[in-house]
């Protein structure tokens, strides 16, 4: 079948099989120029290792240092008459690639705050690597079933206290307009600390320690966002922020748990990108946009790919981490330089449809949400007929 976009407000419910896969090469290439890492990890835990920053981690993981990889997610297969998801198509992609370089890659598709797809995980590790000395927690999801009340958490972006009423991009039509939103009620913070706070991420932790596939000395990350203080009422102030202090809370135990093995948690603070996750939260967009174009005036630009590979290779397997005072791994830091937030933030106070062209990098914001799903790349036919039935390795 051919292939084309189909945009619905902040996703793309059709995905190109072949364009993921040069997603992932592109990704891969990033990797590989820059050489092996002298200390990297060897066996690897990705949790949520579909898209975005999970995806990369993975990459540069695996093509960064060697090392084995195994990966879970929950996406949708394709059929014959039907696309599956990008993360889908990315994962197969990965271990095809992973495999013709000779390097083990292992997948799972379920439910990861599910019981048993934790104990169908470690049985592979055990059988497989023994084993892993890294777990990377990067699970982005609306909703979460509690293994063991089964209650549904579903999480909301809203801001606590008051209405929040500042500017917004429209990233299908490119009108910058004014957006209010309203605050949190109920037990809305409750049920989002409970999808994306720390609990299932302690959950992995508690189940790979009791079954002793965590090796001396092993390392486990969970990613987050801070941002400028535009952003905060709807994100670090907000009940996604709160979220996320549990989450920085859930590190600190994690650390005492992984004491007696030499282990150590960590909180890694990422640039804002355009994901699929960050698409989904108002505001962010525009910041977004007129973050790309000063830091790619600026040459420092970073994807996930180079965010991730400089995770890796100059935080935690450098022997230098430089946690910030809160301990957290800061590799935003060239997002919020005072140079950058300055010119951002004046812009901001500019920002309207008429000069969104000048201000912002609306158009490389738009082309970075198509790649998410496969779209755009060059050395892609998008007018032939693709596939849509491709299948994931070893699943």
């Amino acid at each position: 079948m051919i292939i084309t976009p189909k945009i619905r407000g902040f996703i793309c419910t059709t995905a190109h099989p072949d364009g993921c896969a040069k997603h992932v090469a592109e990704q891969i290439a990033v990797v590989k120029k820059r050489g092996l890492m002298a200390n990297g990890p060897r066996k690897v835990l990705v949790i949520g290792s579909s898209t975005g920053y999970g995806l990369s981690s993975r990459i540069a993981a695996a093509f960064g240092a060697n090392a084995a990889t195994v990966g879970v997610f929950f996406e949708k297969p394709g059929e014959a008459d039907r696309c599956g998801t990008a993360g889908w198509y990315n994962s197969a992609a990965f271990e095809k690639e992973a495999k013709s370089a000779g390097l083990y890659a292992r997948s799972f598709n379920g439910d990861a705050f599910s019981d048993a797809v934790k104990a169908e995980v470690i049985a592979a590790i055990k059988a497989d690597l023994g084993q892993v000395d890294c777990v990377i927690y990067s699970l982005a999801s609306p909703r979460r079933t509690h293994p063991t009340t089964g209650e549904v958490f579903k999480s909301v972006l809203k801001p606590i206290g008051q209405v929040y009423t500042n500017k917004n991009l429209n990233t299908t039509t490119g009108v910058v307009s004014d957006i209010s939103i309203e605050p949190a009620s109920g037990d809305d913070v409750a049920q989002t600390v409970a999808v994306m706070g720390g609990e299932d991420w302690a959950m992995w932790i508690d189940a790979l320690l009791a079954a002793g596939v965590l090796a001396d000395g092993v390392q486990t990350v969970s990613y987050s966002y801070i941002g400028p203080e535009v952003t905060w009422p709807i994100y670090k102030n907000g009940t996604i922020g709160l979220a996320k202090e549990d989450l920085e809370r859930t590190q600190r135990e994690l650390d005492v748990r992984l004491a007696p093995i030499k282990g150590k948690a960590w909180v890694s603070v990422n640039k804002a990108l355009v994901t699929q996750a960050s698409s989904a939260i108002p505001v962010v967009p525009l910041y977004i946009s007129l973050l790309y174009k000063v830091m790619k005036e600026a040459g420092t630009h970073e994807d996930t790919i180079e965010q991730m590979d400089r995770l890796f290779r100059d935080r935690l397997y450098s022997g230098q981490p430089q946690p910030d005072e809160a301990g957290r791994i800061r590799v935003d830091d060239w997002e919020m330089t005072p140079e950058v937030q300055k010119l951002v933030g004046q812009r901001w106070t500019e920002v309207n449809t008429e000069n969104l062209g000048q201000l912002a990098d609306f158009e490389g914001y738009q082309s970075s949400f198509l790649r998410l799903f496969g779209f755009g790349l060059n050395g892609v036919n998008y007018a032939a007929e693709a596939d849509p039935s491709v299948g994931v390795m070893s699943i």
